[in-house]
Order: structure tokens, then sequence, then C-alpha cells
């Protein structure tokens, strides 16, 4: 977590394409509150976090220093969250990183220790298909030392090692996990002694590949990479982009992937095409008079929390940026629900004692037009709707006057439904609506004028907002009475 201003040859071929976002993307948040002592506590915060419209979840496992195995009482948390994801239907993430910069796995024996706790955990977690690896090893609160004594890139060296033996042991156990390396922070001043050695993530992603190519590593590193955009404040707008500085923001996808190519583009680790995953984005609220008995402490000065309408319109504008941005499969709100600890994050749609902002709303209403294509409109983008659930009116219904058509739609959808002469193809009748993804649509055409004979029902789908190619389903011919 960023505070702004403070066999395998199997594996190869899981690396997801790009140009893989849009409806697809996995939409989450970083929240490690619905882990559980026990599944039933488990289940229930996941059902409430299901009914806020997330559909992929990142919990974290922190490594102490020198364990190899997760502690008894973790891993029973871990396994409830698994459980509870499993049974509501959220795709899990698992973070894997040091607790902080006084255990950083720099030598061969810590790297040890921690790769066989990842390892470990990937063992009894056989369900956790993606794994992160490490948490923003760019800045000196994840990763110490950051700088060599020549002022080289110590951090990128380390981080590098424990990546590529992360990779290599988990893909033994598993080649289906993807491997998401980085989690990398937005922003660093690239300058050691300055008291706050940090690296920016343009300088960490060119000497990252830099120590691959002199390496001679013929595997990847990484399946995807996973990077925190946040802005410079809560109070900053999503778009804001970063033209004269290393800073990458949700509006420097551009910047972003030009640097990937650049470090590893001709080496077998994906570059320009690898798969990106914000798993952390986080828009700060003030709290409330009538809610801050549940909190404790004193907001930096340097946050700028900003109003829930606010909030609610920056995740809504975080999550169309992601949307039209090709090689991004999944943004994460950083939180769901609100830490009580006002020095840290009020990030969440929900406060801290579980009951609602107003932003939920609106963050609910943009994953779900997320997820039916119709956030933002894309430049090159068509989505083909399909209906499933089709059921048109039966000969003996429309003998008893019932002229019911039902249908849903994959996406959202502008939906068309023609009555047409079975023998010419003339049409009848015609009638015109809009669809969510997912929600039933039932259309009557009773007292509407069809004439007599024999007819065909058609359905004809497009999106409302990219549009593809429109798709249509019709009726065998059926004679109206």
């Amino acid at each position: 977590m960023f505070r702004p201003l403070l066999p395998f040859i199997a594996a190869l071929l899981l690396v997801p394409a790009a140009h893989a976002g849009g409806p697809t993307m996995s939409l989450g948040a970083a929240e490690d509150v619905l882990k559980a002592p026990d599944l039933p506590t488990a289940k229930a915060k996941m059902t409430l976090f299901r009914l806020s419209g997330f559909t992929s979840l990142r919990v974290t496992a922190q490594w102490q220093g020198t364990e190899t195995a997760p502690p008894a009482t973790e891993l029973t948390s871990l396994r409830n969250v698994a459980a509870a994801a499993q049974l509501s239907g959220v795709r899990l993430y698992l973070s894997v990183y040091p607790r902080g910069s006084s255990v950083t796995p720099n030598t061969p024996e810590a790297q040890a220790s921690f790769v066989s706790y990842l390892t470990t955990l990937k063992q009894l977690l056989p369900g956790v298909k993606d794994f992160i690896i490490g948490n923003e090893p760019n800045i000196n609160r994840f990763w110490l030392p950051q700088f060599a004594a020549d002022g080289s890139d110590a951090a990128a060296s380390s981080y590098v090692a424990l990546l590529a033996r992360s990779y290599d042991a988990i893909k033994t156990v598993d080649p289906g996990t993807r491997i998401w390396g980085g989690a990398l922070a937005p922003r660093g001043i690239d300058r050691p002694s300055s008291g706050r050695d940090t690296h920016s993530p343009v300088t960490f992603l060119r000497d990252m590949g830099a120590v691959y190519r002199a390496s001679g590593r013929t595997l990847p590193l990484m399946d995807g990479l996973a990077f925190h955009p946040y802005a410079d404040t809560s109070g900053q707008s999503p778009d804001t982009p970063h033209p004269n500085s290393t800073t990458i923001g949700l509006g420097d996808y551009d910047r972003l992937v030009r640097n990937l190519g650049l470090a590893f583009d001709g080496t077998p680790q994906s570059g320009t095409t690898l798969p990106i995953l914000y798993d952390e984005f986080g828009v700060e609220s003030a709290i409330p008079e009538g809610e801050k008995k549940t909190y404790t402490g004193t907001e930096p000065g340097t946050t700028k929390p900003v109003d829930e309408i606010t909030q609610g319109a920056y995740y809504a504008r975080a999550l169309q940026l992601a949307f039209c941005q090709p090689s991004v499969t999944g943004i994460f709100l950083f939180h769901s629900q609100d830490e009580p600890g006002l020095p840290n994050w009020q990030s969440g749609i929900y406060y801290a004692d579980g009951t609602p902002k107003s932003s939920l709303f609106s963050v609910r209403d943009a994953l779900a037009r997320t997820r039916g294509g119709s956030i933002a409109r894309c430049d090159g983008l068509g989505l083909d709707v399909t209906a499933t659930k089709v059921r048109f009116p039966t000969q003996g219904e429309l003998g008893r006057g019932s002229r019911v058509i039902r249908f849903t739609c994959t996406l959202d959808c502008l939906w068309q439904v023609r009555v047409s002469s079975a023998s010419t193809n003339d049409t009848r009748f015609r009638l015109t609506g809009f669809g969510r993804a997912g929600v039933p649509v039932l259309t009557s055409l009773k007292g509407r004028k069809l004439g007599r004979g024999a007819v065909r029902f058609a359905i004809t789908l497009t999106h409302p907002v990219n549009p593809g190619v429109p798709q249509t389903r019709q009726s065998v011919p059926l004679s109206l009475p």
C-alpha cells in the first residue's frame, strides 16, 4: 500500500492475451477485513462484498522474515476466505510479501525461506490461481536497501532474483497459476541518501529489465504486472497525466506500456503486451461528524480527502480509464471498507463500522456498467451481444392469447423485437428497448396489431456504447389466430 506523498513450457502458454480488458476485467477490492477465523463469518462478509458489485478480491499474506510456512491462524483465515470466495463466485488473488523493509529477503537464505513460505501457501490453497509477489519494492517502506554503495539500484537486483525464484517454485507446483510481479508504487525520487530512498516506477522497471537481460534467464519472471496507480492526493482526479515527471498514474498508461517495452521487449519476458493488473487504487473520503466515533487518530494533512460524491465519481472515472486501456486486465479499489485509524486509509465505500457510504451506490452502478461494457466508449472496441435464455411464445400460448418474449443479454444491449410475415419477411411490428447485462427482459406484445397467419418473432441485439456485429435470434414460423 502506498500513501501519496508519504515443466515450464505449459506456463508460457497461460500468459493472458493483451487487449483483454473491457467487460472481461477483474473488478474487485484489496481487502483483508474479509479474512475470518471461521467460515460462516467469512461467508457473511463475502456476501456483503459481493452485493457491493465486486467479483474479485485481493487479500495478503505477510512474510515475517524467517518462517517457511504460514502460522496456523493465518492459514485458517486464508482457507476460510478462499472457501467463501469460491462459494460466492469471487476470484481470489493472494498478495505475498515481506511485512516491511526490516525483513527484506536480500540474501539467498532469506529468499529460500520466503519461497518456501510462498510454496507452502500454494500447496495448501490449491484453488488460488493468482499470486502477487512482493509489494512496492521500489520504495523504502517495503524494501531496503534501495541503492547500493555506488548509487546503483540494489532493490531491483534483489527483487528480480526473488521474483524469478518465486515464479519457478509456483510453476513447479501448478503451471496454471498466474504470477503477478511488480506491485509497484506510482512514484519515487531516484536519489540515494535522501532520507527517503525510493525509485520511480519508470526507473525501477528499466532496472528490472537490465537485471533480467544480464542474468541470461530463458524463462519469464511474471505472467503480468501488478501496479498501484494512485493519484498524487485523493483530491486529484485519476485521469491527471504526469508528462513532466517519472510518476505513473491511471492517466499515464501509454508511458507504463512504453517502459515495459523498453525493459523487456526482445526477451523471453513479455513487455509491451504484458497484462497489467491495477491491484490497488484508492480515494479517501472525509468522514462526517456522525461517523467519527468509530475512527481514531488524526488525518494527515497531505491526504486531501474528498466528499463521498466526488469519491464515487473518481472511482467511476478510474473504471472508465482502465476499461479502455487494452492490456489492463483488472482494477481493485483499496479498500471496500475504511480502516478505523485516520492515519491509514478511509478509501472504502463502507465506513469502518460496515455501514454504507453514499458513494456505494454510484460505485456499484459503475461496476455494473463496466461488466456490461457501457462504462466508456473505447476506440476500436466492438462488443457482440448475444441473447441467452431465449423463449418465444409457443403455438399453444399464441392460441391462448399470450404473446410474451423472454431473453437475457450477455452484455448491456439495445434490443429490437420484430414480428414479420413468415412468407414475405415483411415487418408487421417492431419494438425496441434497453437491457442490462444479465438482467432478464420480458416483452409482451399483447394487444399489438400483428395481423393473422404465419409469422416469425425475432430478437436483434447490439451494444449501446461499443457496438459490434448485431446478433439475431428468431423463432420458427408460428400461426397467429
